[in-house]
């Protein structure tokens, strides 16, 4: 098959595939979606769509099941019609006494929709969030159109009103990439992220530097500061490092160099999260379950049985990017320290631009530090972003060539899928057959702080790593009493692995961040690919397994107390 274009500067319509349109691929997803979503619900679905408190949603208000839920959102009339009825009170309709058939037809509210409907969208829902990985890890349409179709799908299917789809996108995660992408644009252009490099970068002389200290102190760093804002950062300073070792050599691109600067420091950055519970929303979402459970745990507590993890499953993912990639290097090596204290010398004294951006990035961390996550880290860095246009440190302009909207608009729909999986049932449906799926030795003693881990690292893949442990610690925790665990080990399995997003560019705001930024910082030329993520995360993320379970549940915690609780 070959047409010949009309416009000049586009290639011809073929069959063959390029990266944002595969055809091939792109045929045989929308097929398997579309005999997925028309496939009737399973039993289990069923049954759980009518289960009366199903532990893991939170049913709207005035409902028992998922179902009456989902009808309350999305047929609020017929379900007071329906609740009235249930109550045996009159029903009070706002149809027009006197209407004719077809006014009456439209002023009727739309009929409740059964169990099957309800279970159905949740099937849909999980669907979508496969179509659409599939899709982002081939890139077989562009990253944006990809984004725009949950969208569409959702609002075709009516998984939820346009202004609830809308809503779902526009989260405090969505801002909050945009604005840290911004503010890396102003620290980038000020050149202040040369001399943050410079403190950070001080004594790392080598690629095995870089590996093994460079590597832990950012997973170290990233247990009590925002990790997002440090991968964010930092990037711009990589990429120069990059670029200047790539001239030194002759050479004109690394793309093994620049995937072991910057993916290896977003994986490294990832696995901070067990080190603390301030770490990320998902460690407050996890000590919020113990609380409930009447297992509260500490934040020095959470520090003791995290921290060790950190560092050394941080430098276990060093020895495997160094042995993974230093061996494709085309440069004989690198030094970041020379580089970063080179072009430090050569920008001089600071300007007032860069002493107002460095003002405006400690108090944007001071926000985050002081206001915490529970109040949103979205906003207090779009405060930053209006304060560098004010101070004149950027313009529109920096912001539409710095900032991938393709990328933010990818972490929106990632949000979105997660509304309409938690809504529809579709992720406690998924974490449900998980856990059933786990085998018997699994479910005992300490293995059940294996099986959650694995659960948890699993899903956290395709989900947030927050709704991944909203979604598990209500059905994992009561299992810890059933195997007689401590229900700490299976709550800190359960958080420390939702930080093993490393598979996927969707998995975490990390990976999205790392992947629109790592970019040639000449001719803007990307050198990360989606399939990069698939490539080496998978490995990481059984690294990562490993040295838990190992190191960690059979490791140091067994020699570690566990406090009795009544």
């Amino acid at each position: 098959m070959h047409v010949e274009s009309g416009y000049a500067n586009e290639p011809p319509l073929t069959w063959k595939g390029v990266p944002g349109f595969k055809p091939i691929l792109l045929i045989i997803a929308i097929g398997l979606f579309a005999f997925g979503i028309y496939m009737p619900p399973s039993q289990g679905l069923l049954d759980l769509v009518t289960q009366k408190s199903p532990m893991g949603y939170k049913l709207e208000r005035g409902t028992e099941n998922i179902t009456e839920s989902v009808n309350r959102k999305l047929r609020p009339e017929a379900f007071k019609e329906y609740q009235a009825q249930k109550e045996g009170k009159p029903v009070e309709r706002a149809d027009k006494p006197h209407a004719s058939g077809e006014e009456a037809a439209h002023a009727a509210p739309k009929p409740l929709m059964t169990a099957d409907h309800v279970a159905r969208m949740a099937k849909l829902m999980v669907f979508l969030l496969l179509f659409t990985a599939f899709l982002w890890g081939t890139e077989a349409l562009p990253l944006g159109a990809t984004d725009l179709l949950v969208a569409v799908v959702m609002y075709i299917f009516a998984v939820l009103p346009i202004d609830e789809i809308a809503k779902a996108y526009m989260q405090d995660a969505v801002f909050f990439i945009f604005g840290i992408l911004a503010v890396a644009v102003g620290v980038s252009k000020t050149g202040l992220d040369k001399r943050i490099g410079l403190i950070l970068l001080k004594y790392i002389k080598g690629p095995k530097a870089f590996a093994f200290i460079f590597y832990p102190s950012i997973s170290i760093a990233a247990s009590f500061l925002s990790e997002h804002a440090l991968v964010a950062l930092l990037i711009p300073v990589l990429m120069g490092v990059y670029k200047v070792t790539c001239r030194m050599y002759g050479v004109e691109k690394d793309r093994a160099l620049a995937l072991f600067l910057v993916l290896g420091m977003c994986f490294a950055a990832n696995h901070g999260g067990p080190g603390s519970p301030a770490a990320g929303g998902r460690n407050a979402i996890m000590v919020g379950y113990l609380m409930a459970q009447g297992t509260p745990i500490g934040f020095m507590d959470w520090v003791k049985y995290g921290m060790p993890f950190v560092p050394v499953a941080s430098a276990c993912i060093g020895l495997y990017m160094y042995l993974m990639l230093k061996p494709k290097f085309k440069v004989k090596t690198f030094n970041p320290s020379e580089i970063v204290k080179a072009e430090v010398a050569r920008m001089g004294k600071m300007t007032a631009r860069e002493a107002m951006m460095a003002v405006i990035l400690v108090c944007l961390v001071t926000a985050w530090v002081v206001l915490g996550e529970h109040s949103g880290l979205g906003g207090p860095t779009m405060y930053a972003v209006m304060l560098m246009f004010l101070c004149r440190i950027i313009n529109w302009s920096d912001i539409q060539s710095g900032v991938s909207f393709d990328v933010v608009g990818l972490y929106g729909a990632a949000c979105a899928l997660g509304v309409g999986l938690k809504f529809t049932g579709g992720a406690l449906w998924m974490a449900q057959a998980f856990v059933a799926s786990l085998p018997d030795f699994l479910t005992k003693g300490d293995n059940l702080a294996i099986g959650v881990s694995l659960l948890s690292g699993t899903i956290t893949n395709f989900m947030s790593d927050g709704a991944t442990v909203a979604a598990l610690g209500p059905i994992v925790l009561p299992m810890a009493t059933i195997a007689q665990v401590h229900p700490w080990k299976v709550g800190l399995a359960t958080a420390f692995a939702s930080s093993f997003a490393n598979a996927l560019v969707v998995g975490t705001p990390n990976n999205a961040i790392a992947f629109t930024m790592c970019r040639d910082p000449e001719t803007g030329e990307r050198l990360m690919e989606v399939t990069d993520f698939i490539k080496y995360g998978i490995g990481v993320c059984l690294i990562a397994w490993s040295v838990l379970w190992f190191w960690g549940i059979f490791g140091y915690w067994k020699f570690l107390s566990w406090p009795a609780f009544n």
